[in-house]
Order: C-alpha cells, then structure tokens, then sequence
C-alpha cells in the first residue's frame, strides 16, 4: 500500500492521536496497584539510603512511576504480578528489573527534560519507557534481537515517541548519537566499558553495575576537566552484559 505525501500528513494527527489513546487507556489499568508500587518503592528508598545515597525519589519520577503500564511490558502470563516489587522473567534468559532498581538507577541519573541519554540493555522496553518521560531524547541498544524488536514494537505502541531504539552491541554504546548527558546499563560487565565514558558529556553521569555474581552499584560522573569520579551506590544483583 502507498500513500501521497498529502494523505500521509492527513494522516499523521490520526496516528497521534491513536497512540496517545492506547497509552492512556493503558495507564488507567492497574493505577490502584502502580500506586501501591510506589509506596513500596518509597519506603525501600527510605530503607536503603544509607547504602545508596537517595533519601527520596524526584516527584516527577514518582508520577512517572505511577503512570507508565509495566504491564504492558511483561509476557501476558505474568500481567498480575507486573506490580510486584520484584523482577520478571522476558524470555531469552532476561528478566525485567525490579521496579526498586529501575527507580533507584533513574534517580541516580539526575535527569533534566532537555537530557540526552543511553540505555545499554532495552530488555523488555519498561526502563526506556520511564526514561522517556523525564528526559528529552532517549537511545536504547538492545543485543538479543527477539527482545529488542518486541521492545520497539510496545514502545511505538503505546506512543513513545522519542525513544530511538537499535539492535547491537551496546558495549561499543552509539557514538555517531553522542555525547549524552546520561548513560545507564541494566546488565553487568565485568569493568566499566571505555566507549561507554567516553561518549558521556562532561558533567554527565553513567550508571551500572559492575561485578561478576553480585555486583557494585557504581555512579560514574564525568568531570569538567575529562578525568572521572565514582562512588558506589550499594550491592546488586542483574544478569551479565552479554557482547558481541
């Protein structure tokens, strides 16, 4: 099937308008149970601020939170525990993070609306979906084939818009897309890539867990100057960051 040029831009408002229904006919299933995530959410963070620094979540991140469907985002069999504060099985050895540590990671990003970031591990789409409400473009890379497709397909679907997705090595990150003024990883290398520091902005922050069984949590901030500081944020545990 073809279209004119003319036909398509007529078209265009439609096709807007339908993905902005689909996410807000998503958003309002389960709002009940988003909402007593949050509250689990919150108190873990209360809980845990000693280890990792995080007092309190951003109220932008916590709307965010109790917005975006993680239903929509888990193999249907697991819909009634997609509000559980624990981690799902996706298929192909993967599972969608905790929704403790999706918060957490995000919050140690600082995000501002104009941000660029990357996100190493799409997974299931879920942490690109939260992502893309608080920052301005985002870059997510995906290894697995299978799950980086389906992830693109939930994201179109439900209208997020500035979400740009890619299967590859994510490693090597996506230079010709830096500098970023955020990157986040949501699978373990053994070491902090290098590619991965180099296309973040000075100023800008990298996230990821390091390690090999249980890992650190690090916070990686690029200075002014090139050169970098880290701290830990406590201990963690996600599956290896498989490579080319």
């Amino acid at each position: 099937m073809t279209f004119s040029p003319s036909t398509l831009l007529r078209a265009l408002p439609v096709m807007f308008a339908t993905a902005a229904l689909v996410t807000a006919a998503a958003s309002k299933e389960f709002a009940e149970e988003r909402q007593r995530m949050v509250a689990e959410i919150e108190a873990m963070i209360a809980e845990t601020a000693g280890q990792t620094g995080v007092v309190r979540l951003d109220a932008r991140l916590q709307a965010t939170m109790a917005s975006v469907p993680r239903h929509e985002f888990v193999p249907r069999e697991y819909r009634s525990f997609a509000y559980r504060n624990g981690p799902l099985h996706i298929g192909n050895d993967q599972t969608i993070s905790q929704p403790y540590m999706v918060a957490l990671m995000t919050e140690l990003l600082q995000l501002k609306p104009t941000d660029k970031v990357l996100e190493v591990g799409t997974g299931s789409g879920y942490q690109a979906a939260i992502l893309s409400a608080l920052a301005g473009e985002v870059y997510t890379i995906e290894i697995i084939p299978a799950l980086g497709e389906a992830a693109r397909a939930t994201l179109q679907r439900l209208g997020y818009a500035n979400v740009s997705t890619r299967i590859g090595d994510g490693y090597q990150g996506w230079p010709e897309r830096s500098p970023f003024d955020a990157i986040i990883v949501t699978a373990a290398p053994d070491h902090v890539p290098p590619a991965l520091v180099a296309q973040l902005k000075p100023g800008g922050r990298l996230v990821i867990p390091v390690g090999s069984f249980w890992q650190e949590l690090m916070v990686l901030t690029k200075n002014l100057d090139g050169s970098t500081t880290t701290r830990i944020a406590g201990t963690v545990r996600f599956v290896p960051l498989v490579r080319d």
